[in-house]
């Protein structure tokens, strides 16, 4: 005669299946959630990695315009004459504006011509 029975599993056997199958989710969610963080982290990684580039790129190229600015610059001293009228126009529109008085306006004048 066997000893264990037959048929439906008892109390203690659904228990102790329900263990197995809550600890085997448990397992494979945990897995999955580790796997999940990583990749997350791979990719913050990645892009914090590329953001630092772009900026050294860009730090770069503005270095290099600074310097090639400041290699140019004896070289627009004749444009520079262009300006001047320019801003001596626009003082006289203040003047006639009445926001420059005849003073403020020699003062201005004689700074942008020295």
């Amino acid at each position: 005669m066997p000893l264990g029975r037959m048929g439906r599993p008892g109390l203690i056997g659904m228990a102790a299946r329900t263990a197995v199958v809550a600890g085997t989710a448990t397992a494979v969610s945990g897995n999955v959630a580790r796997r999940q963080n990583e990749r997350a982290q791979q990719k913050y990684d990645a892009q914090a990695y590329e953001q630092q580039q772009q900026y050294e790129q860009q730090q770069a190229f503005a270095q290099q315009a600074a310097a090639q600015q400041a290699a140019a610059q004896p070289a627009a001293a004749p444009a520079a004459g262009v300006d001047v009228v320019a801003e001596l126009q626009k003082l006289a529109a203040l003047q006639q504006q009445g926001i420059l008085s005849a003073e403020e306006f020699a003062a201005a004048k004689a700074k942008l011509l020295a």
